[in-house]
C-alpha cells in the first residue's frame, strides 16, 4: 500500500510536468490575442490587416482549445484546478469576439 504522503508527492510532480504545456499554450494564446487586439487596419481596403487579425484570432482559439482538451483529460483535471484553464479560455473568448466583430 502507498501512504497518503506518497500520493501527494506524485501529484506535485505531475502538476509541475503538466504546468509546462499549459503555461506555454497560455503564453502563445496571450501573444496572438494581443496581436489580434493591436492590429489596426488603415481602411476598409486593408485586406492584409484583416487577414492578420483573423489569423491571430484563429491561433488564439486553437491554443485555447488545445488547453481545454488537455485539461479535459481526467488525470489532468484531477491534478490541475480550473484556474489553470480559465485565463486561456478567456483569451479564446476575447479572440472569438474580435473575430466576429470583424476588426
Amino acid at each position: 500500500m502507498t501512504s497518503h504522503l506518497e500520493v501527494d508527492d506524485d501529484r506535485g510532480c505531475l502538476r509541475l510536468v503538466l504546468a509546462v504545456p499549459l503555461i506555454l499554450l497560455t503564453l502563445v494564446a496571450a501573444y496572438f490575442c494581443w496581436t489580434a487586439l493591436t492590429i489596426r487596419p488603415s481602411g476598409p481596403w486593408d485586406d492584409d490587416a484583416y487577414a492578420g487579425i483573423e489569423l491571430s484570432c484563429v491561433l488564439t482559439i486553437g491554443a485555447a482549445g488545445a488547453v481545454a482538451v488537455l485539461w479535459s483529460l481526467p488525470s489532468v483535471r484531477r491534478t490541475m484546478g480550473w484556474w489553470w484553464v480559465g485565463p486561456t479560455v478567456l483569451l479564446g473568448v476575447i479572440a472569438a469576439i474580435r473575430w466576429v466583430t470583424g476588426g
